[in-house]
């Protein structure tokens, strides 16, 4: 497994709260991997030391055999793209406009906006599926609306690796599944997507390679069917479960067995017509 972005015996921090302590991780190039974990666990933290908004107290995250915090923030950004959660939406400006704002790391100042820009950003927009959505003020659009225009806003700039945390937050079922299949395209065609993911099976779907966090620490990686299994969901998420594999796909599928949860419904009041 080759990996040009590693994180070696890092510890992360706000202040003198830690987070994640002594992680150590290959992210496979060429591959999709998923972090996994329950809230709070240091999964987009970990994302953020990846991209140089978070700097380790101890450690280092390395692309190409150099610290990401020596790069000028353009140089990595021509090179990793990322999506953040919580992104603030900025007002008066309509889709195309955001999305154009992709193209920002090949930008210099002496450069004009060319074919190649227009190109990416009408690309990114047909990927994400929001060319019907161009003229639209980002404001007036729906969570799920503005999510996917987040997304082709990354695309375009059209970087070898793509990091997401909770890419697939505020979309309906059908386009979360959209979303996760273009991450699988993008990986077919050379690109490397990680994404934090809340949905183990999903991850699971989709991912090659899976990555699974508690209490700050990496406890388990691999190949989802190498390592899921209803020990790992137990320790990962305090979830009781079978693990079966999918009917469609046939790689794991994780199944809840808590009494609790049944018998919370079946004591349910019945609803008064």
């Amino acid at each position: 497994m080759t990996a040009r972005l590693t994180a070696r015996d890092i510890t992360l921090a706000y202040g003198d709260r830690v987070v994640a302590t002594r992680v150590n991780l290959d992210v496979p190039d060429g591959a999709f991997t998923a972090i996994v974990g329950a809230n709070g666990c240091g999964k987009s933290t970990l994302l953020r030391a990846f991209v140089r908004l978070l700097k380790p107290s101890a450690g280092a995250v390395s692309f190409d055999g150099r610290d990401v915090t020596g790069f000028r923030p353009k140089a990595i950004a021509r090179e990793i793209g990322f999506l953040p959660q919580g992104l603030v939406t900025p007002e008066n400006v309509v889709v195309k406009r955001l999305v154009a704002r992709g193209r920002y790391p090949h930008q210099t100042l002496l450069s004009t906006w060319s074919q190649e820009d227009e190109r990416a950003v009408a690309e990114a927009m047909a990927a994400a599926g929001v060319v019907d959505l161009a003229d639209r003020p980002v404001a007036e659009l729906s969570g799920g609306q503005r999510q996917r225009v987040w997304v082709a806003m990354v695309l375009a700039q059209e970087t070898p690796y793509l990091l997401l945390d909770e890419p697939t937050t505020f979309l309906d079922i059908t386009h979360q599944y959209q979303l996760l299949a273009l991450f699988s395209r993008l990986r077919d065609e050379g690109r490397t997507v990680i994404a934090v993911l809340h949905d183990i099976n999903q991850a699971c779907r989709f991912a090659d390679h899976l990555v699974a966090m508690k209490d700050g620490a990496v406890i388990a990686e691999g190949a989802p069917a190498d390592i899921v299994d209803a020990t790992l969901v137990q320790q990962v998420f305090d979830l009781p479960s079978i693990v079966v594999p999918d009917p469609v796909t046939g790689t794991p599928m994780v199944v809840p067995t808590a009494e609790g949860f049944h018998t919370r419904v079946t004591n349910a009041e019945p609803t008064s017509m």
